[in-house]
């Protein structure tokens, strides 16, 4: 086992053990309470530019699958967990979490006190950090931190959308709904196709004018990652097809539509991501326990 490190912009730096991939890596470091679902996590590409820390304290155990995925590939920046399992424990699991993350470049830090580097980053807020295993000098670690964009005015979702559109098979189908893949996970398409909904998946950057030609019934605006208000050139096009066809946006698809009516949004200390989270219905009065994963939030304002 190799020694490796996970260093805060503020100065703060966690001592550990590395595992998965080698590379150093820079990002916003994030905490997940999510009990289960570490796969999920890991190639959700609401994720992109950011360390994910996990409160769970035992990661890894029942291993990794191919179904499981949610994308394409892992979209962290790296891992850090208090124990990873070397080996699993599932008739699911197709390879180690190490061996995935190897595979896939994700460096990974375990042997850390989660519960106090959570805790700090409630206190301080989410702020970017390096992990790292070839290097341990604060001073040198400090230098590349600053140096890495803040994810405030960063646009990440280039880095995740499609680059050509796609059709997701549907059984019955009584839609068409064009769907924006701005990060856009596999378990919503799932979701909207259980309901009827024929799918076309389409790159970020589609005109509204090529939109429309798809003759849809209602639009989707996805997931994704970072800040809303760098991505002008997304809201502007939105902006477009208001009025023209029913549109549904959730997480940063739902902040891009809150800017196309002229909102703004603001970034959260350290943001809502884990499966644990309540949300009342105001019009039943009913508490609903949903997964969350953004860090940024429409102005009520």
């Amino acid at each position: 086992m190799q020694k490796a490190v996970l260093y805060l912009e503020d100065g703060t730096l966690y001592e550990g053990i590395g595992f998965g991939g080698e590379e150093e890596s820079i990002g916003e470091v994030v905490f997940n309470t999510s009990m289960t679902g570490y796969q999920e996590i890991l190639t959700d590409p609401s994720y992109a530019g950011q360390i994910v820390i996990m409160t769970q304290p035992e990661i890894g155990n029942y291993g990794v699958n191919e179904h499981d995925e949610e994308s394409r590939k892992p979209f962290v920046e790296g891992f850090v967990v208090r124990e990873f399992s070397p080996t699993f424990s599932s008739w699911r699991g197709e390879q180690t979490l190490d061996q995935y993350l190897t595979k896939n470049l994700i460096p990974g830090i375990a042997e850390v006190d989660t519960r106090a580097l959570v805790r700090h980053t409630r206190e301080r807020g989410a702020m970017r950090g390096i992990l790292s295993r070839v290097d341990d000098n604060p001073e040198s670690l400090k230098q590349k931190v600053l140096a890495h964009p803040t994810m405030t005015g960063s646009d990440h979702v280039r880095k995740v959308t499609v680059e050509e559109a796609y059709s997701w098979p549907v059984q019955e189908p009584r839609f068409r709904v064009v769907a924006f893949d701005f990060g856009i996970k596999r378990n919503i398409l799932k979701c909207l196709a259980s309901r009827g909904c024929d799918l076309t998946v389409v790159p970020a950057t589609t005109s509204a004018e090529d939109v429309l030609a798809l003759k849809p019934d209602g639009l989707f605006l996805s997931n994704g990652p970072g800040d809303p208000e760098p991505l002008q050139y997304i809201v502007e096009n939105i902006r477009k097809l208001i009025g023209k066809k029913p549109i549904f946006g959730i997480c940063l698809g739902h902040q891009i539509l809150g800017l196309a009516f002229g909102g703004k949004t603001f970034k959260l200390k350290f943001g809502h991501r884990g499966g644990n989270q309540p949300v009342k219905n105001l019009i039943t009065g009913r508490v609903e326990i949903t997964s969350h994963n953004h860090g940024f939030s429409v102005d009520p304002e």
